[in-house]
């Protein structure tokens, strides 16, 4: 049997209730039922060893590895990159994201990515060889689908005091996540609006001088309901009862809400960006995420039942999570 070793400190962390925690807890749910030996312990005695974390401006990578092992990298995307002005490195990060570069060329030997526009990026930045990245697709958990049961629907309203309609959005409040034109938009449109994360609930005590928190500064949140985390149970019932989903990102690594709520068949918005074009496909119709008006428009006139372009689950991640390891 192949010994694989996969990074479960996602887990542990405050990104469990973020898309990097997603992504490792289903991972290793769905290779255990393909009989893979999953483990974390003396890296030196697997086959195969996976990283589930990546920060550019962090030391993602060890400096080493041995004879026979075989390390495998899952970086989402290149976000912080991209908008270097309000994900700022300072001269530690820019030192340590040479170095994860070097040790990435120098002991990784395959790099897993969640879209094509991502594989594009780390390309373009760390200078690796396309054949080095592979694409693999996350997916929505079972857990998402259609509710018809109202008595259900009415409980979960009643507890988390939602509107009786609303534009609801999932995630955290990065700048890339476009978060004061959607609060623009709900504004114009007139339609409350209400975010299911973390970060969401926490905005009042955080410094919202910090470059990375500054395109914030300036929101109003009179008509926006900050429900904070919620857990699954509860949030497919939220993507149930919301009038619209809102994904007004000017950039994605993947949009792992947005599956969710077509997964639910809430009808959706997304913003016209190449990862958002690429994982909902050609049948929605999208709108210009720099353009409050374009937003708002959209949130009144949401495409409704339009399907995936592909099927998307974790048992296909995983089998295809697989083939990497049996490849590398």
């Amino acid at each position: 049997m192949l010994k694989v070793a996969i990074d479960s400190g996602p887990l542990a962390s405050g990104d469990s209730v973020r898309g990097i925690g997603v992504y490792t807890r289903e991972l290793l749910r769905a290779l255990k039922m393909d009989g893979v030996d999953v483990s974390s312990e003396d890296l030196g005695k697997y086959d195969v060893v996976h990283f589930t974390r990546f920060n550019p401006f962090l030391i993602s990578v060890p400096l080493s590895k041995s004879k026979n092992t075989k390390f495998v990298l899952t970086i989402y995307d290149l976000i912080p990159l991209i908008y270097p002005k309000h994900y700022p490195s300072g001269i530690r990060g820019r030192i340590k994201w040479l170095i994860n570069k070097w040790l990435i060329k120098k002991n990784v030997d395959a790099i897993i990515t969640i879209s094509e526009t991502s594989k594009k990026d780390i390309c373009r930045f760390i200078g690796v060889s396309p054949e080095k990245v592979c694409v693999i697709y996350l997916a929505p958990k079972d857990i998402f689908k259609k509710i018809t049961n109202t008595t259900l629907l009415h409980s979960t309203e009643v507890k988390y005091k939602l509107p009786k309609k609303f534009t609801l959005y999932v995630g955290d409040l990065n700048y890339n996540k476009n978060i004061p034109n959607l609060v623009k938009a709900c504004e114009i449109a007139e339609i409350p609006l209400v975010i299911v994360g973390k970060q969401a609930k926490e905005i009042t005590s955080m410094d919202l001088d910090h470059p990375e928190l500054i395109h914030l500064k300036n929101i109003v949140w009179q008509n926006v309901t900050r429900l904070g985390f919620v857990p699954d149970e509860d949030l497919v019932k939220i993507y149930n009862l919301a009038s619209v989903y809102i994904q007004p990102s000017f950039y994605e690594g993947f949009g792992l809400p947005a599956s969710e709520a077509v997964a639910c068949k809430t009808p959706i918005v997304a913003a016209k960006t190449q990862c958002l074009v690429e994982i909902l496909g050609d049948e929605f119709t999208y709108v210009d995420p720099n353009d409050a008006k374009s937003i708002a428009d959209g949130i009144l006139n949401p495409n409704k039942d339009k399907k995936l372009p592909r099927d998307y689950s974790w048992e296909k991640t995983a089998k295809e999570t697989l083939e990497v390891y049996k490849n590398v």
